[in-house]
Order: C-alpha cells, then structure tokens, then sequence
C-alpha cells in the first residue's frame, strides 16, 4: 500500500492497522509544525498578529497520538494552546486556527475574542476558557450533561492539562467528579518539566504525576512523549478502555517543551543538562527516523509531505489576509451564544 493509499485508508476511520495510525497522526504532526511555525514568524514580524502565540513544538506526537483516536461530532475533544497537532487531527480546519489568530470576522470567535479560545461546541470541540484546570471541569460536565439526557451512548470526552495545572482546584475538581461518576474521559497530562518557568521539583512532592491517578481511582499510565508510536499504542488503550466503560484514564507523557512558554519567552530558565536529556527529542524527528527504518517512509514522501502542508499554510494564510477584521462601528458586540435571538443572522 503507498502513502497516498495508507493515509487515505485511514482517513476513513478504519484504524486497526499500528502502520496507518502512525503515519495519519505523523502527517498531522507535520502540518501542526509548519503551521505554527509560520504563526511564529507573522508574530515576530510585528503588527500581524495581537496577543501571543504558544507553540506545541515537543508535544505534536502526544497531541496527535490522541486526537486521531477521537470521533469529530461523536467525542467531546478539549484541547489546550498546545494542542494544534490534536486539533488537526480532531478535524479542525486549519483556517479556524489562521483566522482566530488574525482576527478576521470569518473565524468561529469572529474576531471577538483571545487569539487562543476557538472552538466548535456544536462539533464538539470545546473553546478553550483556561489552561489552569478549567477544560477539565467543562468535559467532564458535558459528559454528565449527555448522560442525564440519556444522550452519552459510547461517545468519550478528552482534554488536556499541564503539569502546572495539576496544581489548581479545578483539576482536582474535575477528576474527583469524573472519577466518582465514571465518566469516560481521556485525558493528556503534558509534563513538560516546566510550569511557564517552575520547575517540577517547586510542583509537587511525588515520584511521578501518575501517582495522583491511584488517588483518584483512575488508571494512571506514563508514556514517553518523544516516541511518537508510544503514544499511539497508550492512547488507543485508554480510548478503549473509556469508551468500554472503564471512566477516567489520567495519561502522563514525559517530554520537554522546545520553545518557551510562548514566542515572548525565551526559556532561558531551562539548564543545558535538560536541554541535553532525553526528554529533550525532538518528537518529530523521532518519528520520521522511525518509519524511515521501518520503511514506511522515504526521503521523498518526506519531502512531499512537508511541501503539502507548507503549501496548505501559505493558502490559508494568503486567503486569511484578504478577509475583514470587525468594524467596532458595524459590529453588535453581544455574547455569540445571543447571536441568533440578537442579530438574527450568525449561528450561535
């Protein structure tokens, strides 16, 4: 079967085959890379971009891993400001991602909004509120809320957290509910050693995050987050094992975070040794050493690969700069949730 052919095949939700998995999320992980790389250079740039920009360069493998495991429209997928890999893989266009970032009126915030709180709630992808706990709390509620209804079925829910927001009462909130109701929830916990600039060790006193699951009463498992076939193979069980009935499963995935908190930050409170360590591979080199001695893929699927996704990039954002932003003397600034009863004309 060719790239073209495996890709395709997998497209269509028929995952049983580890080969076409890994190659579907690689190929998210790749355009997830360039994208943000180019969202970087326009804010760099001065003047394209408002607010700041949060690259999830090092964690593409661990977001991908999950979202290609999920059902858009079925699943319920919260993802964080690191997350572009998994949102890719979930379904979302990347012009939701350009146009919220440029502000254009076209985007799902319509320019209204943080450049980082796009979603899609009625495809069940949540809005960003909080990377400090918050998502957590709002999936494991919409899961309660679908369930009450009788509405739930085998569908899941999944999100993310930092290892800095494990510290919040928000995540403790949210996974004791989760954990007593049983929800079938998934979620990332991206341990990227550093809390913005604080250190695990200044976070918290066990041996490893994924101790906290047994005191919650959930499954707990640890994976390098750096190997990217690792994470296929982790969250494919816990997906499984939600959807079978067997609530909350806590995922830990080990890594460092190759750029600082955000484009404004230049990570220098991160020492050489840790720069050096192993938690320190770059994810996407990772994989494509690893189909490369599989055979998976060659040097030209590769290069084919990355002018796709750079070709994608420069369309959306091309078309992006042609597109309005808000006219503050035109626009009606109610809640979207309103739009409907107040403007008559955008969904809500």
């Amino acid at each position: 079967m060719s790239l073209a052919e495996t890709i395709q095949h997998s497209e269509t939700g028929q995952l049983a085959d580890f080969r076409s998995q890994f190659l579907l999320a690689h190929q998210h992980m790749v355009l997830a890379r360039v994208l943000e790389e180019k969202l970087g250079a326009l804010y760099r740039a001065g003047g394209r971009i408002v607010g700041g920009v949060y690259l999830g360069k090092g964690q593409e493998a661990f977001s991908a891993a999950l979202g290609i495991h999920l059902q858009k429209g079925k699943d319920i997928y919260g993802p964080l400001i690191r997350d572009q890999a998994g949102r890719i893989a979930y379904g979302e266009p990347i012009l939701d991602g350009v146009r919220t970032y440029l502000g254009t009126v076209t985007g799902p915030m319509r320019g209204r909004d943080g450049n980082i709180h796009r979603g899609r709630p009625r495809e069940g992808l949540l809005a960003m509120i909080s990377h400090l706990g918050s998502l957590l709390s709002v999936v494991a509620g919409a899961l309660f809320a679908r369930r009450l209804a009788g509405k739930l079925g085998d569908a899941i829910g999944a999100t993310s957290i930092g290892d800095g927001g494990t510290s919040t009462g928000a995540f403790h909130e949210g996974l004791n509910m989760a954990a007593v109701e049983k929800l079938p929830i998934v979620i990332s916990l991206a341990n990227n050693q550093y809390a913005y600039s604080t250190p695990n060790a200044r976070q918290y006193a066990c041996e490893s995050l994924v101790d906290r699951a047994a005191g919650y009463g959930v499954v707990g498992e640890t994976v390098d987050a750096t190997d990217l076939a690792a994470c296929v193979a982790v969250f494919q069980s816990a997906v499984a094992r939600a959807r079978a009935g067997g609530g909350p499963q806590l995922i830990v995935g080990n890594m460092l975070r190759l750029a600082g908190h955000g484009e404004h930050d230049d990570a220098s409170y991160i020492p050489d040794t840790a720069r050096r360590g192993p938690s320190s591979r770059d994810c996407l080199a990772v994989a494509e050493q690893r189909a490369l001695d599989e055979g998976w893929l060659n040097d030209a699927d590769l290069k084919d690969l990355y002018l796709e996704a750079r070709r994608k990039t420069d369309q959306a954002i091309a078309k992006v700069s042609k597109e309005p932003t808000p006219d503050p003397f035109k626009e009606n600034w109610h809640a979207l949730s309103s739009a409907d009863l107040v403007e008559g004309q955008h969904e809500a």
